[in-house]
C-alpha cells in the first residue's frame, strides 16, 4: 500500500445511495472504510440521491420528488467534477448517474486523467424487467457499462460471471466478492430448538426480488400442507403476494435486521435461470449461512460456488427437489445444525470481511 502516497491519499466514493442505507453499498465497500482510513486514506463519499430522495424513490406516488431528486443528483455530479483535482483514486459503485450517458466517468477518466476503481455486483448491462418500456431502456443507457470498464484503472467484479464480462473490456479486473462482517454476528445466533413447536422457512430481500418466490410457490404450498408446524417468514421492504396460509411479513429495518433474520430456521433463495440472475452475488445465501441458518438455493450463478450440496446447504432446481430438501431440514434439527455450522464456517473462511480485506485493499495499490 505505497502508491497512493504519490497521487494523494484522498479517496472519493461515487455511489448511487446515501451512506448506510442500501445493502449493496454496505456489503460491497462501506464495511471496509475503517480499514481504509487506518491505512491513511482520507475518505469522501458522494451519493447521487440524498436521504430524502432515496426514501421516496421506490414509492409510486411521488413523481415530483423523484424528478427533483434526480435533477439535484445531476447538478451535484457536475459540481463535483470541479473538486477532484487532488484526488488519488475515484471508486465508482455501479454508475455515477442512474440515467443517460456516462459523461461523469468519461470526464474523470479522459479529461481529468483520474484513476477509476469501478465496482459492480449485478449484470447491470442488461435488465431483469421484461416489461420495461423502450423509453426507460433508452434513458438507462446500459451499454455504458462496457465503456466505464474500458476507461477504468481497475475493475472490481462481484463474481466470476461479472468478472468474465469485465475482462472483455479491461485486463485489470479483480474478483471481489460481496462479503459479510462475520465478527459482528458473534452475539447473534439462530434459535437452537431440538423439538421445535414451529419451524420458520424464511426469505429476505428487496421488492425487486420478491417475484422470485413465485418460482417455488407450488413447492412452498406443498410444504405448508405437509407440515402443520411450518410457517413462512418474509423480510422485505414490500409485502409479498405469494399465496400461502401461514405467512408472516416483517418490514425490513436496518436496526433489527440481524434479530429478524435470527427467527429463520431455514433460509431459501429461489432464482430463475437467466442472464440477469447469473450475475447475482448470492448475498441472501451468504446472509443465512453467516448466521448458521441452513440454506436451500437455486443452482444458478455463484450459488453453486457458495453452496456445496449436502455439505453446507442444498441446491434445488425442480419443485420436487425443493420439497425434498426442505422436508429433510424440517424433520431433522441435527441436519439443520450440521449444515448451518458448516455454512457459517465456509462464509468465515471465504466470504467474510476479514478473509477478503487484503483482496479489497489491492484495488488501491
Amino acid at each position: 500500500m505505497a502508491s497512493h502516497k504519490n497521487t494523494g491519499n484522498k479517496l472519493v466514493f461515487i455511489v448511487p445511495y446515501p451512506f448506510d442505507q442500501a445493502p449493496g453499498q454496505r456489503f460491497r465497500y462501506e464495511q471496509y472504510l475503517t480499514t481504509l482510513k487506518q491505512r491513511g486514506f482520507v475518505i469522501e463519499i458522494h451519493s447521487f440521491l440524498n436521504e430524502k430522495a432515496y426514501s421516496s424513490f421506490y414509492e409510486s406516488n411521488k413523481l415530483l420528488q423523484k424528478i427533483r431528486g434526480i435533477t439535484t443528483g445531476f447538478l451535484k455530479r457536475i459540481y463535483l467534477l470541479f473538486k477532484l483535482k487532488n484526488t488519488g483514486f475515484i471508486f465508482i459503485y455501479r454508475e455515477a448517474t442512474p440515467l443517460g450517458p456516462p459523461f461523469f466517468e468519461f470526464i474523470v477518466a479522459k479529461w481529468l486523467m483520474k484513476k477509476i476503481i469501478y465496482d459492480f455486483d449485478d449484470a447491470i448491462w442488461i435488465t431483469d424487467n421484461s416489461s420495461e418500456s423502450k423509453l426507460l431502456q433508452y434513458l438507462k443507457w446500459r451499454n455504458k457499462i462496457s465503456k466505464i470498464c474500458r476507461w477504468s484503472y481497475k475493475v472490481s467484479a462481484g463474481n466470476e460471471y461479472l468478472y468474465k464480462f469485465a475482462r472483455q473490456h479491461n485486463n485489470n479486473v479483480t474478483l471481489n466478492p460481496t462479503t459479510i462482517a462475520t465478527n459482528s454476528l458473534n452475539q447473534i445466533s439462530v434459535r437452537d430448538k431440538v423439538s421445535p413447536k414451529e419451524i420458520f422457512v424464511g426469505w429476505t430481500g428487496s421488492h425487486s426480488t420478491l417475484k422470485y418466490l413465485q418460482e417455488i410457490e407450488d413447492a412452498l404450498q406443498c410444504i405448508e400442507e405437509k407440515y402443520e408446524n411450518v410457517k413462512f417468514l418474509i423480510i422485505a421492504n414490500k409485502a409479498p403476494t405469494i399465496k400461502l396460509k401461514r405467512i408472516e411479513f416483517l418490514p425490513w429495518r436496518k436496526e433489527s435486521e440481524l434479530s429478524d433474520l435470527a427467527k429463520i430456521d431455514i433460509g431459501i433463495m429461489p432464482l430463475p435461470n437467466d442472464e440477469w440472475t447469473k450475475g447475482k452475488c448470492g448475498f441472501k445465501a451468504l446472509q443465512y449461512m453467516a448466521m448458521g441458518i441452513p440454506a436451500v438455493a437455486s443452482p444458478i450463478g455463484v450459488n453453486t460456488t457458495i453452496i456445496k450440496h449436502n455439505e453446507n446447504g442444498f441446491l434445488a432446481s425442480a419443485n420436487n427437489e425443493w420439497v425434498n430438501f426442505l422436508s429433510l431440514l424440517i424433520e431433522s434439527s441435527e441436519l439443520r445444525s450440521k449444515l448451518g455450522k458448516a455454512g457459517k464456517q465456509f462464509v468465515i473462511n471465504h466470504y467474510s470481511v476479514s478473509s477478503n480485506t487484503s483482496n479489497f485493499l489491492s484495488l488501491f495499490e
